[in-house]
């Protein structure tokens, strides 16, 4: 007991001691785009180019001493960074270890860095953060944010795209990492393998690192690879009173991508009659779709993950000139799937509609489909997978979750003043996130060897016949509600306090069972 109390206490110092530079890291880690989105890449930090962010990341492991050795950083095939940690002298083989994956992403969406200054003010940057305080448009950032903390603590604030999707949480891995090679000695590390990613390409394409990892790293593995649980660091905060920051995520809705190809026949835009305007049919068949969204037709509800959506997302004309009928009208819905809707179910609603039948009958060509995600990452590698991602739960009562919440109670709960330490509840809050992860690329078939991966039955996995996935949650610095949003920011006291949860789960996962 003495031993377990030293181990909290010294988790929960280092990781105060080690915020600044923490906050450090993150700042440098926002700002590097920077350097490059007005020279040699525009779109340097998004999806597949996220290679001088994750170099920057990389001499931040090593100089920090979040490995024992460089060689334990590496860039894997896929383009993800990969660090390791472990303790080789605690006397338990490698094959009888826990192995604790930690996940988050090194991509953002786009910067939008004008509209920042055009919106909120001059004092806030997307990129280099909080400038000047004083030519901040308060009024207008609340209005983009929808709750912002008192100026008095905005000291404790880190600005810019990424700050809270999801560059805190990568930062988040490595000082976890760094604690817990100091503290081998206490067992911070004892029967433990952490394998820590910071993965790309999850906006445009959500899972797909783990997709990787399970059907290039996991198959035909020895069993010190493959998980017994996974760590999602993306922020799980919710800014509506009373929920508060830093929640126990053991679930999310999966999600999938429906396009939409109607094909008409263009013509002058002074004769319509002669051609056939596929925007026009597309518009109708958006409509319909809004409609039946709006009365919840064909959707399921889950008391768990909430209700699933449909929503048009993008789209692409091809038109001769604005003088002119088009040719063709592309379009996506998205689609969140919730417990018990399929993504054949999801594509054939949108097939029935009445208005994809009408356009059809009037001569149009009108293509349903679920379009593949053919991109390739920073490092060549094409995935070539469906855009459909699979909801995920992990059962509260599995030891993952119980070792969660116990690693809350003995590392934040007692650092927790409440009303002095913004929305950071004492009490560890296990829900579900609204939005989607990494999380849906780890979902393989049942049985999991019928893909070549063998799964000692210790590790636990949740299986329910059809699919299986680790044991999988999430805890992270950020609100869900900032995300993607003008002036995203992220408070370095849930990032303190994610480095303590990190750095005392996987003991405590391992002196569960």
């Amino acid at each position: 007991m003495a031993a377990t109390s030293s181990l909290d206490e010294q988790i929960a110092a280092l990781a105060k001691k080690y915020l600044p530079v923490a906050v450090s890291i993150l700042r440098e880690a926002i700002r590097i785009p920077a350097d490059h989105v007005t020279s040699d890449d525009p779109r340097c930090g998004l999806s597949n180019h996220e290679r001088p962010r994750l170099e920057v990341l990389k001499r931040s492991i090593i100089e920090h001493r979040a490995v024992d050795r460089p060689e334990d950083v590496y860039f894997d095939d896929f383009g993800n960074i990969v660090w390791t940690a472990q303790d080789p002298t605690d006397g338990i083989p490698p094959e009888k270890k826990k192995v604790v994956y930690f996940d988050g992403h090194t991509d953002t969406v786009n910067a939008l860095r004008d509209q920042w200054a055009s919106r909120v003010g001059p004092g806030l940057d997307s990129y280099n953060g909080l400038v000047d305080p004083a030519q901040v448009n308060e009024t207008a950032l609340k209005r983009e944010l929808g709750f912002v903390p008192p100026r008095d603590e905005w000291d404790h604030l880190v600005w810019g795209r990424g700050a809270a999707d999801q560059l805190a949480g990568v930062i988040s891995q490595i000082l976890a990492t760094k604690i817990m090679l100091e503290l081998r000695p206490l067992g911070a590390l004892r029967g433990v393998i952490i394998r820590s990613y910071g993965t790309v390409a999850e906006e445009d394409n959500d899972g797909g690192a783990p997709m990787y990892v399970c059907s290039k790293v996991l198959p035909h593995a020895s069993p010190d690879l493959i998980p017994d649980a996974v760590i999602y660091t993306e922020g799980t905060g919710d800014s509506r009173l009373p929920l508060g920051s830093l929640g126990i995520y053991r679930g999310q809705r999966g999600r999938m991508q429906i396009e939409v190809d109607v094909i008409g026949k263009s013509c002058h835009g002074s004769m319509p009659w002669e051609g056939r305007n596929p925007l026009e049919a597309g518009s109708l068949i958006i409509a319909e779709a809004a409609a039946k969204y709006q009365k919840r037709e064909g959707f399921k509800d889950d008391a768990f993950l909430c209700h699933g959506t449909r929503t048009a997302s993008w789209a692409v004309l091809q038109t001769p000139s604005d003088c002119a009928v088009p040719e063709r009208f592309t379009f996506r819905f998205d689609r969140r799937l919730t417990v018990g809707e399929s993504a054949e179910q999801a594509l054939l609603d949108v097939e029935t509609l009445d208005s994809v039948k009408d356009a059809r009958a009037k001569g149009f060509t009108v293509d349903v489909r679920v379009p593949l995600y053919t991109d390739a990452t920073w490092k060549g590698f094409r995935l070539n997978n469906k855009q459909i991602y699979n909801a995920w739960i992990t059962p509260e009562e599995h030891p993952a979750i119980q070792a969660a919440v116990a690693a809350y109670k003995a590392v934040v709960t007692p650092h927790i003043v409440e009303g002095k330490v913004s929305l950071i509840p004492a009490t560890p809050r296990v829900s579900r996130w609204i939005f989607s992860t990494d999380g849906v690329g780890f979902i393989v078939p049942s049985p999991t060897t019928s893909v070549g991966i063998d799964v000692p039955a210790t590790k636990l996995w949740v299986d329910d016949g059809k699919t299986s996935h680790p044991a999988m949650f999430g805890i992270g610095a950020g609100f869900e509600q900032n995300t993607h949003k003008i002036g995203e920011c992220v408070d370095s006291r849930e990032l303190q306090h994610a480095i303590a949860f990190l750095s005392r789960f996987p003991s405590m996962l391992a002196a569960s069972h």
